[in-house]
């Protein structure tokens, strides 16, 4: 009986310290996922943020063939100096 006792007492001992790793590991693993979701979110500002402006350029660029059209068809006067 005393041996069956010590046998119960040390299962439940190793089962408590198993608890307490696999608790520690649950906390860093979360950290981990905050963190790698914070990162997620600053990438995902960074694409806006990039397709955005992409898109301002292909505009300006597109700005720029109309006006460069426009003289060639001497509609608009040329530009002055120091003008672009």
């Amino acid at each position: 009986m005393w041996k069956h006792l010590l046998t119960l007492t040390a299962r439940f001992w190793r089962l408590a310290e198993d608890n307490e790793r696999n608790e520690t590991a649950i906390k860093e693993l979360r950290q981990d996922l905050d963190g790698l979701a914070d990162q997620v979110k600053c990438l995902a500002f960074e694409l806006r943020r990039t397709q955005e402006n992409d898109a301002h350029e292909r505009e300006k660029m597109a700005l720029r063939l109309a006006n460069e059209l426009l003289r060639f068809e001497r509609r608009l006067p040329a530009p002055r100096k120091g003008q672009a």
